[in-house]
């Protein structure tokens, strides 16, 4: 029997949580800007725009990480306000999302994962990634995005004058690419009904094998997404831990605080 997993004191959990929330958000706005504001999209710097691209992609998934741990309260653990501002403020800034929205649809998430009623599951389409992925769109990327998503382009490209080229490829594309991103090894891979691959237990979801970096390059480790929902007092960055203490495996105690 594994032993349970022990996190951080509370005040060490803050200063690393919102350390590293500060390096994420900000390279993220910063990023943002210098390919808005600063940089010239041209034949010859193409490679150099494609590589920011995919940068801006993988932060923007990071950023919304962050705003996963707010939803549990483990960014900045005991700062409930903390967490709900610093989550309001980046959601608004990611795509126009509503905070209380998005933190009741995935508490509905965790207590009815993987049935009818859980908004980030498909129960008609449990095995085909694009339909699922196009239901999931639809439930979260509602009017008010769009309007948000609209204003921003709009402005960037009627009034700033940026060329809507450079627009999609350092903008749109890395939101797009990360709503992929964050649904294939978040939601999908997790979570997803496949022939001889039973559940291990009513969480209804699996992790995957990556290593440690592997698994911080593809989805700041919300791919060790068994462990998640065993333990969602337990912060993105520490979830290694909790995988190599056993908290995924079948045999490990199950503590799932209320």
């Amino acid at each position: 029997m594994t032993a349970p997993y022990t996190l951080p004191d509370r005040s060490i959990q803050r200063a690393i949580g919102l350390g590293l929330m500060l390096g994420i958000a900000g390279s993220w706005l910063g990023l943002h800007a210098y390919a808005m504001f600063v940089f010239e999209l041209s034949w010859s710097n193409w490679p150099v725009a494609i590589l920011m691209a995919l940068v801006q992609c993988w932060l923007s998934v990071g950023v919304f990480i962050v705003c996963h741990d707010a939803m549990h309260g483990t960014l900045a653990p005991g700062l409930a306000r903390v967490n709900a501002a610093i989550g309001a403020v980046l959601l608004a800034l990611y795509a126009g999302f509503g905070w209380k929205h998005l933190r009741d649809a995935h508490m509905t998430h965790h207590q009815l994962a993987g049935h009818a009623g859980d908004p980030d599951f498909d129960e008609h389409n449990p095995g085909d990634f694009w339909r699922w992925y196009a239901t999931f769109f639809r439930r979260y990327f509602g009017w008010p995005s769009l309007v948000f998503v609209h204003t921003v382009v709009g402005i960037y490209w009627l009034v700033l004058d940026i060329r809507m080229i450079q627009i999609v490829l350092l903008y749109g594309a890395p939101a797009l690419g990360s709503s992929l991103q964050l649904f294939y090894f978040g939601t999908f891979r997790p979570h997803h009904h496949a022939p001889g691959e039973d559940f291990p237990d009513r969480h209804n979801a699996r992790s995957n094998d990556f290593g440690t970096l592997a698994s911080l390059a593809s989805c700041f480790h919300f791919g060790y997404h068994l462990e998640h929902h065993r333990r969602p007092d337990v912060p993105w960055w520490a979830l290694p831990g909790a995988k190599r203490a056993g908290v995924g495996r079948t045999h490990a105690i199950e503590k799932v605080p209320a």
